[in-house]
C-alpha cells in the first residue's frame, strides 16, 4: 500500500475497515492473554490476579502495547495516503510465529504444515521484494529504462494490478535466478539486483535445508514406527537363505507399512508416564477388547491394566501363527482381520476366527506363576 499509492487511494474504505478489524483482533488477543492460565511447577494456575500480573511483567507485554498505539492519528496530519504510520503493527509478528509453532505441534500433518509455512514465507519475501522494486522504479521514473517498471503509456500498465503482477514476476525472476532479466542501467539498479541475488542465495539455502529437514523427519518417523528391513535382508543373504524366505520377509515389511501396523508399540509409548500409557493404549485397543466376550463384564480400570500387558503382533497374509504340536506360551486375541484354522495339508479350512475371538487360552494353564 505504501509502494502502490493508487491502490491505497482507490480502496481507502476497504483498507481502513481491514486495519481497524485487525486492531480489534489485537486488543482481543491482549484481553485473552490476561485471562489465560499458565503452568507453574506442573500445576495450572487459574488465579486471575496472578495471571494478569505475570502477563503485565512478561517481555511480550510492552511489545503488544506498542503494537496497538494509535499511530493512526498521524493520518490527520499526513493524510490517508501514508499507511506506513501503522508500521508498529508489525511488532505482532512474534505472536504469529508462536501461533505457527503451536499449530505445528497439534496438527495431524506437521510435515505438510511446514511445507505450507515455507511457501508462505517465500511468497511474502517475493511480495515485499516486488513492492520495493516498484517503489524504486517510481523513484527513478517509471519507463525511464528497460529495467524499471513500464509507465502508463504502455498498454495495460495503467492499472495497479498489472503493475503489481509485473513487479511480482520480476522479483520472482531475481530471487529464483530463473530466466533473463533486463540489465541494470544505474547504480541504484545494480545495488538492488545484487541485494536480490544475495537474498536469493540465502533463501535457496534456507529452502533446501527446510525441505531436507522435512524429508529427514518423515524418514525418521517411519524408522521409529516401522522396523528397517535392510538388516534382516543382509543377514538372510549372508547366511545363504532361500529366495522364497527373503521374499516372505519383504512381503511382511510391506504389509506393515501398507496396513499402517506398529509392531513396536511399547517402544513408541515408553517415554510416557505409566498412567498416560494406559490411557493411550486403552483408547486404541479397548474397543477391540470389548468385542471379546470374555472381557465384556470386566471393569474399565482392569482392562486398562490388561492392555499394558498385551503385546501386539502382526502377521501377514499366509503366515502361520502357530502349528500343531507347538509348545504354547501365549493366548491370542484377534483384533483385526481373520485367521483360518487349516488342516495338516495347509489348504483345507476347518474354521475361521474373526475379530473379537481368541485362542490359546489352554496354554496359559501350564505357565508358572
Amino acid at each position: 500500500r505504501s509502494c502502490f499509492p493508487d491502490l491505497q487511494e482507490q480502496h481507502v474504505v476497504l483498507w481502513l475497515s481491514l486495519d481497524y478489524l485487525c486492531d480489534m483482533l489485537y486488543l482481543l488477543d491482549i484481553a485473552v492473554r490476561l485471562h489465560t492460565g499458565f503452568l507453574e511447577d506442573g500445576i495450572l494456575v487459574q488465579d486471575r490476579g496472578r495471571i494478569r500480573l505475570r502477563y503485565l511483567h512478561s517481555p511480550s507485554f510492552p511489545w503488544d502495547m506498542a503494537a496497538v498505539l494509535p499511530t493512526d492519528l498521524l493520518y490527520l496530519r499526513l493524510g490517508l495516503g501514508v499507511p506506513a504510520v501503522r508500521a508498529n503493527r508489525c511488532l505482532r509478528v512474534p505472536r504469529l510465529f508462536e501461533a505457527f509453532d503451536r499449530r505445528e505441534t497439534r496438527t495431524a500433518h506437521p510435515n505438510a504444515f511446514r511445507v505450507a509455512k515455507l511457501m508462505l514465507y517465500v511468497f511474502i519475501a517475493i511480495h515485499w521484494h516486488g513492492c520495493l522494486y516498484f517503489a524504486l522504479s517510481a523513484r527513478l521514473g517509471l519507463g525511464a529504462d528497460t529495467w524499471v517498471c513500464p509507465n502508463a503509456s504502455r498498454p495495460g500498465f495503467s492499472r495497479p494490478l498489472r503493475q503489481y503482477l509485473h513487479s511480482f514476476y520480476f522479483s520472482t525472476l531475481i530471487l529464483t535466478t530463473v530466466g533473463d532479466t533486463p540489465e541494470p542501467q544505474r547504480e541504484e539498479e545494480f545495488l538492488f539486483v545484487t541485494a536480490g541475488f544475495l537474498l536469493a542465495v540465502l533463501g535457496f539455502a534456507t529452502i533446501t535445508g527446510s525441505i531436507s529437514s522435512v524429508i529427514s523427519n518423515m524418514n525418521a518417523a517411519d524408522a521409529a514406527f516401522y522396523p528397517n528391513p535392510e538388516p534382516v535382508r543382509c543377514y538372510l543373504r549372508a547366511q545363504g537363505a532361500s529366495g522364497r524366505l527373503v521374499r516372505r520377509v519383504a512381503r511382511w515389511h510391506q504389509h506393515l507399512q501398507m496396513q499402517r501396523k506398529l509392531p513396536a508399540e511399547r517402544a513408541v509409548l515408553q517415554h510416557l508416564p505409566r498412567g498416560l500409557q494406559a490411557e493411550v493404549a486403552a483408547s486404541v485397543h479397548l474397543p477391540a477388547l470389548r468385542r471379546v466376550r470374555l472381557f465384556q463384564s470386566w471393569e474399565r480400570s482392569v482392562l486398562q491394566q490388561l492392555v499394558l500387558r498385551l503385546q501386539p503382533q502382526v502377521f501377514g497374509p499366509g503366515e502361520f501363527v502357530c502349528r500343531r504340536g507347538d509348545v504354547g506360551h501365549e493366548m491370542y486375541f484377534v483384533r483385526e482381520g481373520q485367521l483360518a484354522v487349516v488342516a495338516e495339508d495347509g489348504v483345507t479350512q476347518l474354521a475361521v476366527l474373526g475379530e473379537g475371538l481368541y485362542f490359546g487360552e489352554i496354554s496359559l494353564i501350564n505357565i508358572k506363576g
